[in-house]
C-alpha cells in the first residue's frame, strides 16, 4: 500500500487544518488536550460546526448527507482532528443508529430521524447490555409485548453511556413472547426517552463522574412504527450496528495522537543523566507499539474504504476492535509510566483556567492513571475481545 499522499490529498489535509484553525473553539480544544470532561453543550456545539461545514457524517452515503470521502480522506480528517484537539464525534447517533436507519429503516423513518441526527438536534444512547446480558447479548430479557399499534416494554438496560443526556434510545428487545437465548425473537426499537415509565439510575465511575447509567422500562408504550424492519429481525440489524461500533472503537487517529504526546512527554522526563525516551527499555516498548499501530492503520483504511462504497464493515471490524483497544491500553500504560507517582493524586481543579494554587503534579500527569483505569473497559464494551476472537474463528477462518 502506498502511504504517500497525492497532491489532492495534501490539499485536502491543508483544507482540514485551516478549518480546524479557524473553527475549533479554544475552550473545547483546551479541555480535550488536557483530558478534561466535556459537557453535552461542548459536544453538540462542535458537531453543529461540523454539520454546517458538511463534515458531520463521514461514513454516511452522500444521498443522506455524507461526505463521499475516500478512506484516505477519512483517515486524514480523523488524524488532523486528533492532533488539533477536536472532540471525537459522539457515536451513538451519527455512527451507530444512523447506519441501521438508512440501511434497514422505512422511508418515513429515514425522513423522520436522519435530518435531526445529522444536525445533532437530538442525542441518542444505546440500549443493548443488561444486568445479565452483556457480551452474551442474545440472552437479553427486556420484553416488548404487542398491544394493538404499540409495544409495551419492560426491563432494564445497563452501562448506558450518557443516557442522562439522551432524547432517544435504540434498544434490542425480546418480542413474540419467547424467552431464553433465541435470536429470532429479538426486535430493534427506537424509543423516546421522555416516554412515561422510563427512569434512570446513575452509575458513578472511578473519577466521580456520571458517565454510565441503568435505564429502567416500566410498561413503556412504544409505537409499532418505531420498530426498525421486521419483528424478530433485530439481531440481524444489531450485528450490522456492532460492526460499525467496533470499527469506531479502534480509534487509530486518537491513538496516534496519544503516542506522539507520549514521545514528547518522555523526551522531557528526566531519567538519570538522560531522558526517559532515551532509556533503551522504554524506547523498545515505544517502538513496538508504534510499529503495531502503523499496521493497524492500514487495516483500518481497508475497512473504511468498504464503508465508503456503502458496505457494512465485515468481520475485520473484530480485528480492529481487538488490536485497537489493546494498543490504546498499551499507550495508556506508557503515559502512566511517564507520569509515575505524579499521576496518583487526582486534582482536576488544577486544570481549571482560574486555578492559582500550588501545582502538585504536571497537567499531563493528572489524568494519566485515571485514563489507564477507565480505558480497561474498552476491551470489554462493544463485545469483549474474547467474543471478537470467536467471531474471527467462525467468520474468517471457518472454524
Amino acid at each position: 500500500m502506498n502511504n504517500e499522499y497525492t497532491q489532492a490529498e495534501q490539499a485536502f489535509r491543508d483544507e482540514v487544518r485551516q478549518f480546524l484553525s479557524e473553527n475549533l473553539p479554544e475552550d473545547i480544544r483546551r479541555k480535550v488536550l488536557l483530558g478534561m470532561h466535556l459537557t453535552k453543550e461542548d459536544c453538540v456545539r462542535w458537531q453543529k460546526i461540523l454539520y454546517r461545514r458538511g463534515w458531520a457524517a463521514a461514513n454516511w452515503p452522500t444521498k443522506h448527507g455524507g461526505t463521499g470521502w475516500s478512506a484516505t480522506q477519512k483517515s486524514i480528517f480523523e488524524t488532523e482532528c486528533a492532533l488539533a484537539g477536536a472532540p471525537e464525534v459522539v457515536p451513538f447517533g451519527l455512527k451507530m443508529v444512523a447506519p441501521v436507519i438508512f440501511t434497514f429503516g422505512s422511508e418515513q423513518q429515514k425522513q423522520r430521524f436522519l435530518p435531526d441526527i445529522l444536525a445533532s438536534n437530538v442525542w441518542w444512547c444505546q440500549g443493548y447490555s443488561e444486568p445479565n446480558a452483556g457480551s452474551d447479548l442474545a440472552s437479553l430479557k427486556t420484553t416488548a409485548y404487542r398491544d394493538g399499534d404499540h409495544y409495551v416494554v419492560n426491563g432494564t438496560k445497563t452501562w448506558t453511556t450518557l443516557a442522562h443526556y439522551a432524547d432517544w434510545i435504540f434498544c434490542l428487545v425480546r418480542t413474540g413472547g419467547s424467552q431464553g437465548k433465541n435470536q429470532t425473537a429479538i426486535s430493534f426499537l427506537l424509543i423516546d426517552m421522555h416516554t412515561p415509565g422510563i427512569t434512570l439510575s446513575p452509575i458513578l465511575t472511578l473519577d466521580g463522574y456520571r458517565e454510565v447509567n441503568e435505564v429502567h422500562f416500566d410498561n413503556v408504550r412504544v409505537p409499532v412504527e418505531n420498530r426498525i424492519g421486521e419483528e424478530g429481525q433485530g439481531w440481524t440489524y444489531a450485528k450490522v450496528l456492532l460492526t460499525h461500533e467496533r470499527t469506531n472503537i479502534a480509534r487509530v487517529a486518537h491513538s496516534r495522537c496519544q503516542l506522539q504526546r507520549a514521545r514528547e512527554l518522555a523526551g522531557a522526563t528526566p531519567d538519570g543523566d538522560t531522558t526517559l525516551m532515551e532509556n533503551p527499555v522504554f524506547a523498545h516498548k515505544f517502538a513496538e507499539i508504534e510499529i503495531e499501530l502503523l499496521a493497524l492503520e492500514y487495516t483500518e483504511l481497508r475497512t473504511l474504504d468498504a464503508v465508503r462504497t456503502g458496505q457494512a464493515p465485515g468481520p475485520e471490524s473484530s480485528i480492529l476492535k481487538i488490536r485497537g483497544t489493546e494498543l490504546a491500553q498499551s499507550i495508556d500504560e506508557l503515559h502512566a509510566e511517564i507520569a509515575a507517582c505524579g499521576g496518583l493524586p487526582y486534582l482536576p481543579w488544577q486544570l481549571e483556567e482560574d486555578f492559582d494554587g500550588e501545582r502538585v503534579a504536571t497537567d499531563a500527569a493528572i489524568n494519566s492513571w485515571l485514563r489507564y483505569f477507565n480505558n480497561r473497559k474498552s476491551s470489554i464494551y462493544g463485545g469483549s475481545n474474547e467474543i471478537q476472537k470467536n467471531i474471527i474463528c467462525k467468520a474468517v477462518l471457518g472454524l
